[in-house]
Parts: structure tokens; C-alpha cells; sequence
């Protein structure tokens, strides 16, 4: 990667371990612009492990003492052993990414228990997978106000808190998730991960000085393999203008990255640092290993669309939303590359699916020029007045305090009057 690329970078916010938003439009590179808009995040590296089960437990239907009358209702046992069963069919279905399975399971597993915190934070994984990150938020915190000493929902807490959302207000979760993250270290003083998470908490609020150097060198002590540490010191050291101390640093995370994800987060850094053609063959690499990673793709098909090949970047972002059917951010892109091809009438398509996913701020961004109303105009251009008018409706019905957009129905009509 270049040095001087990297010199150049502003100096200000450096984006988690994450696949997230862009930086703004007047720092990103002319072929961004010449895309436009904020391209955003996809699918997230950052994987919380499954909630553990108890399934050691004898067999409630197999009594080793004298035989009594069965009480009415599930024994402790018995109930202990469906929970299980729940947490577990849960987990198989996560890690098998059928997410709606999953979900049904793990709130059975809260229906059953309430008071457990593995069902909520089970609920929670599978919505950080699908980045859907309010959802993840109640769940994790679900979770933290039954077992506030579960440092593993902190930490998954911290992570879920510290991901854009459009519009939001940012500032007290970030400082929340700063707070949770150092819970965790107090928790398990052993946790390289926690470590990580504080430093990236930090890192997000603008924080680049030897405390945040330290949580990184403290995580990476725990851990030396821990690769996505090594990557975030590297990246705190170059803010810090120790470029001879970060290369080197950066160069081993990266001949060490031998799992897909881990080649993500690299490739994520590479794209958050405008090294976009270095991005791509980490990506493609990645894809090697695991053909259905959603980080994977969505980077790859992100690159694609900045690269205008908007033709190569479509099927990638169809398998992309394959594998991950409720990320709002591959039906944005994807809606981008055929803004780029000219095809509206696949781009108002690709749109209305996603807005089923989009939060509120996305739904404002999702009927802006590079959404509904660039749609719209599309369709002004090339002379179909009555779709340009539908597709300027939507984007009113998504953001109905828009001047420009009331104009924009208000001229269409009249065209058709």
C-alpha cells in the first residue's frame, strides 16, 4: 500500500473493523464522486461466538432414582433440555446462514427462558450477521440487563453500537460503546477481543492517542496471532504519522490472514484508505475460500461499482444479497450499478426491495439522486413521464418534507396534464 496514499488521507474519523460507510463525498476518490452518493457498509467481519449449551445434563427421561408421581407440567430438567435444544438448533442454523431459522430458534429460547441471557444474545448474533443493528442493540442489551457480567454480550454490545446508522445521533453510542467494551476488559483482563473492541471504540470517537495504541498493543500481547489487532494498531500508528512502525506491522497482519474474514477486514481497511485496486485481489482471494462470505461480495461488488463496472458488479451484488436477503446496503449498491447501466426500471425494482430493509435515515438517503428521484430522472430523460412520476412519488412517500421532491412530482404532472 502506498505511503503517500495514506499521507494523504484525512485526518479525521478512521473507520472500525467493519464494512462501513464511506468517508464523505469530498474525500473519496474521482471515481467515487463520479458515483456519488455514500457508499455504504455491508456485512460486518466482527462474528460474536454462539451462546454455549448445557446439553451434559442426564436425561430427564431416563431417572436414576426410585420412581415419583410426574408433576404437571416440564420438569427443571425437561425445560433445561428444550432451551438447550432451542439455543442449539439456533446456532446450527447461524452458522449455516439461515438467518429466519435462526431467529424463530432463539426466541423460542427467550419464550422459554426470559431470564437467560444466551437466547437474547443468540438473537443478537444473528442480526449483527445481517446487520441489522437496532435490532442487534435490543437484543445485546436485552441481554446485558439480564447478566451484566456477560462480557461476551458487552463486547458484542460495544460492537453493534459503533456501526453508522443514517441520521442517528451518534455521540452517546459511541461513548456507550466505549463504556461497554472497557466493562468487558474488567471482566476478562485476558481478552484480546475486548482489548480490540475498546480500542476500535475509541478509534470511532476520534480518539488516536497512546491509550488507544495501548488497548491495540494490549490486545495484540494476549493474542500475537490476533490479526485484526495487529491491523487496527497499524492503522492508529499511521494516524500518528509512525509509518515505519505501522508498514511492517501491516504487512505481517497481512502474509498471516489465512481465513476469509480476516482477508475482509484487510480488503475493508485497503477500500477505507482509497487503495481501491489493492482491494481486489484480497477480496477475490477471500471469495476462494468462502464463495458465499457477504463481506466479501459486497466489498467486491462496492469496488466493481466504483470502478463504473457497473456490468461485472451486478451479479456479484445479486449473490451478495442471496446470502444476506436484509442487507438494506447490497440493494443500495446494486440499485447504484444500474443507475450506472441506464436500467431504471431494474433500479426502481432493486430499490423497493430494499427500502422493506432500510432504517429511517436510509429511507431519506434511498430517495435522494442516487435512489427513487435519480430513478426519476432517469425516466424524465428518456422521456417516460408517467414512470418518472411514480418513481418521484415513492421517493415523496420515503421523504415527504422534501422541497426539491415536490417540485420534481409537481413539474411531472404537469408534463402529463
Amino acid at each position: 500500500m502506498n505511503r503517500n496514499t495514506v499521507k494523504n488521507l484525512p485526518r479525521g474519523l478512521l473507520l472500525p473493523a467493519t464494512i462501513i460507510a464511506f468517508v464523505a463525498l469530498s474525500t473519496v476518490t474521482t471515481r467515487a464522486q463520479e458515483t456519488g452518493g455514500d457508499l455504504g457498509g455491508g456485512a460486518g467481519i466482527f462474528r460474536p461466538k454462539n451462546p454455549e449449551t448445557k446439553h451434559g445434563a442426564a436425561n430427564p427421561s431416563k431417572p436414576t432414582g426410585p420412581t415419583k408421581p410426574r408433576p404437571t407440567g416440564p420438569s427443571a430438567a425437561e425445560a433445561e433440555a428444550k432451551f438447550s435444544d432451542a439455543l442449539d438448533a439456533g446456532n446450527d442454523a447461524r452458522d449455516a446462514r439461515k438467518f429466519a431459522q435462526a431467529e424463530q430458534s432463539y426466541r423460542l429460547a427467550i419464550k422459554l427462558k426470559p431470564r437467560d441471557a444466551r437466547g437474547a444474545y443468540g438473537l443478537g448474533n444473528v442480526f449483527t450477521d445481517q446487520q441489522r443493528w437496532e435490532d442487534a442493540e435490543k437484543a445485546y442489551r436485552q441481554a446485558v440487563e439480564v447478566s451484566p457480567a456477560n462480557a461476551d454480550a458487552l463486547v458484542a454490545l460495544s460492537f453493534v453500537l459503533v456501526q453508522p446508522r443514517t441520521g442517528a445521533g451518534n455521540a452517546k453510542m459511541l461513548a456507550d460503546a466505549e463504556s461497554f467494551a472497557r466493562r468487558a476488559t474488567q471482566l476478562q483482563p485476558n481478552s484480546a477481543v475486548a482489548f480490540d473492541r475498546m480500542g476500535v471504540a475509541m478509534m470511532v470517537r476520534g480518539i488516536f492517542n497512546k491509550d488507544t495504541e495501548a488497548a491495540f498493543r494490549r490486545a495484540v500481547a494476549l493474542d500475537p496471532n490476533f490479526v485484526v489487532a495487529q491491523i487496527h494498531l497499524a492503522r492508529v500508528l499511521r494516524h500518528l504519522n509512525r509509518y515505519d512502525e505501522a508498514d511492517p506491522l501491516y504487512k505481517n497482519a497481512v502474509a498471516q490472514a489465512s481465513d476469509a474474514r480476516t482477508l475482509v477486514l484487510i480488503a475493508d481497511a485497503m477500500q477505507a484508505e482509497q487503495s481501491w485496486n489493492n482491494s481486489e485481489s484480497v477480496l477475490r482471494r477471500a471469495l476462494e475460500m468462502d464463495a458465499r462470505n457477504p463481506g466479501a461480495l459486497f466489498l467486491l461488488g462496492r469496488f466493481l461499482v466504483v470502478q463504473k463496472d457497473y456490468a461485472a458488479a451486478e451479479p456479484v451484488l445479486k449473490r451478495a444479497i442471496e446470502v444476506n436477503p436484509k442487507d438494506f446496503q447490497s440493494y443500495n449498491i446494486l440499485g447504484r450499478a444500474y443507475l450506472g447501466l441506464e436500467r431504471y426500471d431494474d433500479a426502481f425494482k432493486i430499490y423497493d426491495r430494499g427500502a422493506e430493509f432500510a432504517s429511517p435515515g436510509d429511507r431519506k438517503q434511498l430517495a435522494g439522486a442516487f435512489g427513487f428521484a435519480g430513478v426519476g430522472d432517469g425516466f424524465m430523460n428518456a422521456g417516460r413521464v408517467r414512470d418518472a412520476l411514480r418513481a418521484y412519488e415513492r421517493a415523496l412517500f420515503l421523504d415527504p418534507v422534501n422541497a426539491d421532491l415536490h417540485a420534481k412530482v409537481a413539474a411531472a404532472r404537469a408534463k402529463i396534464s
